[in-house]
């Protein structure tokens, strides 16, 4: 019986396995870590082999990713976060559309007098829309900076200096020159590339020769010498007018003092005369009520002695005047005198008649 020939019913055995070949591991190995290397390649990287061979990129906070595809612009703009694209097909960029400063360096211009002067630094802060990211890259590309600020800035500068002297750019006009470039540029940029915003303009002080510069400190050292002596002057003339104020404020208190005392002094016066006057009515008044009461005491005392005047009240006082005179008469007229009842009756009929008539007249 043949050795080979198999038993029916037993299973044949096969070669023995080879040993060695290890084909098949390496060539899955080699994939794994193509992908890998794919996918943890960064994307901020500036290579372009790096941004060509990635396929998961990231877009930083503050920006948006545009996309190339064979060398065409694509209208998809990605927000920050992670996104993916092809590889080496699909090429991918950051742009900033927050606030960013631009520094413009070395600009040199000459001035309307033939002067050259170089500004070191000119700053710009801008911001690109987000909204015309699209258009603004189909136009101007990536650097568009470059077109409507670095080289802008360096237009604008020059036309400003040929416009005017070394001492309007380096002094009197110096402060106005960030708002010009500011609206030179705006302007421009609203015209033909709305999307960019120039948010403000910082310039330098320009660098001079070195010969003009020492002209101008010392034009600064004596204008600063004349300012000085200007505001001594204003401080004499403020000393000079405070004491003037303050010598006006004491006459002033002392007018015051005094017509206040005047007024005082008058006060009193006025008081006393019052007083005087009131005492006076009272005295007038007092006098008066005295004088009237005499006229009416008289006014009575001459109604009662009208009312007494009779012959016989009258010949009771004759007789009793007669009587108390101790004097002794001699001569033949005296009895006479004494005895002639119709001289005596005539008498008293015209002394009555004289009281009546005085008493009429007082009484009117």
């Amino acid at each position: 019986m043949d050795p080979q020939q198999q038993r029916p019913g037993v299973p044949q055995r096969g070669p023995p396995p080879q040993t060695g070949d290890f084909s098949p591991i390496l060539t899955v190995f080699v994939s794994f870590i193509a992908i890998f290397a794919l996918i943890l390649i960064p994307s901020s990287s500036s290579s372009n082999i790096k941004n060509s061979l990635s396929i998961l990129h990231q877009v930083p906070e503050g920006h948006v990713g545009v996309y190339w595809r064979g060398g065409a612009l694509l209208k998809t703009v990605t927000d920050p976060g992670f996104h993916l694209k092809l590889p080496l097909i699909t090429q991918y960029e950051p742009v900033q559309v927050t606030l960013q400063t631009d520094q413009v360096r070395d600009i040199p211009c000459g001035t309307k007098g033939g002067v050259m002067i170089n500004f070191e630094k000119i700053e710009v802060v801008n911001r690109l829309g987000k909204e015309y990211v699209y258009e603004t890259l189909l136009n101007y590309g990536v650097q568009y900076d470059h077109t409507w600020i670095y080289d802008k800035i360096h237009h604008e500068i020059n036309q400003f200096c040929s416009s005017h002297s070394l001492q309007q750019v380096y002094i009197d006009v110096f402060d106005q020159i960030d708002e010009k470039m500011k609206d030179a540029l705006q302007g421009d940029c609203t015209r033909y590339a709305p999307g960019i915003e120039i948010i403000s303009v910082r310039v330098t002080k320009p660098t001079i020769p070195e010969s003009i510069r020492r002209n101008f400190e010392q034009m600064e050292e004596e204008r600063t010498k004349v300012l000085i002596s200007i505001e001594r002057q204003k401080v004499v003339e403020k000393e000079a007018e405070t004491t003037k104020k303050m010598a006006i404020s004491e006459a002033e208190k002392n007018a015051n003092v005094s017509k206040i005392l005047m007024e005082q002094k008058l006060m009193e016066k006025d008081s006393a005369r019052r007083q005087e006057e009131i005492e006076n009515q009272m005295y007038m008044a007092h006098e008066k009520s005295l004088a009237d009461a005499a006229f009416y005491r008289v006014m009575r005392e001459a109604e009662a002695n009208k009312l007494k005047l009779t012959p016989q009240f009258l010949e009771l006082k004759f007789i009793e005047a007669i009587a108390d005179n101790t004097k002794i008469f001699f001569g033949d007229k005296v009895p006479n005198m004494v005895l002639d009842q119709r001289l005596l009756g005539n008498f008293l009929q015209r002394m009555s008649g004289e009281m009546a008539r005085e008493v009429d007249s007082n009484e009117v």
